[in-house]
């Protein structure tokens, strides 16, 4: 069976923490992919940003029903939920909006296992990390291919 380290990319590009959403959404233009591993400014991975990340920022902030009772303001959403959207929102770097922690794979792990891990975590690209690193990634068209062949 075949593994990571057979299908996956070994040139990879990358954004940092600090990277500017502009930034990003020019990147996405420019190289065509819609995922990115994100490091930080030591080269560590750090997480994952999608171009689904960049348009559900742009969505309107659903605010939380709230009930009045005696003298308290009760939450019927989460106030948890509502900070997470507020945060998302505003974020202006990716490493404000990125989907952290990354779900990663190793190099030994088989395209099951990596397609198991997509679907499971509603992903497209799979950092592959080996001794700590990030060595490459595994999009979900390098699946594909491996399916087809």
């Amino acid at each position: 069976m075949l593994t990571a380290r057979e299908i996956m990319s070994r040139e990879v590009m990358t954004v940092t923490t600090d990277t500017s959403l502009k930034e990003l959404a020019r990147k996405f233009v420019e190289t065509r992919y819609g995922n990115m591993p994100v490091l930080d400014s030591s080269g560590k991975l750090v997480g994952v940003i999608s171009e689904t990340d960049l348009v559900e920022q742009q969505k309107p902030l659903h605010i939380p029903t709230v009930m009045a009772l005696f003298e308290g303001v009760f939450y019927l959403d989460s106030e948890k939920s509502f900070k997470a959207q507020v945060d998302r929102v505003t974020a202006t770097t990716v490493g404000e909006l990125c989907n952290k922690p990354a779900v990663v794979c190793t190099p030994e792990t088989s395209l099951r296992e990596i397609a198991g891990l997509m679907s499971k975590h509603k992903v497209h690209l799979l950092p592959v990390v080996e001794a700590g690193k990030m060595i490459g990634v595994v999009a979900r068209l390098d699946l594909i291919r491996a399916i087809e062949d």
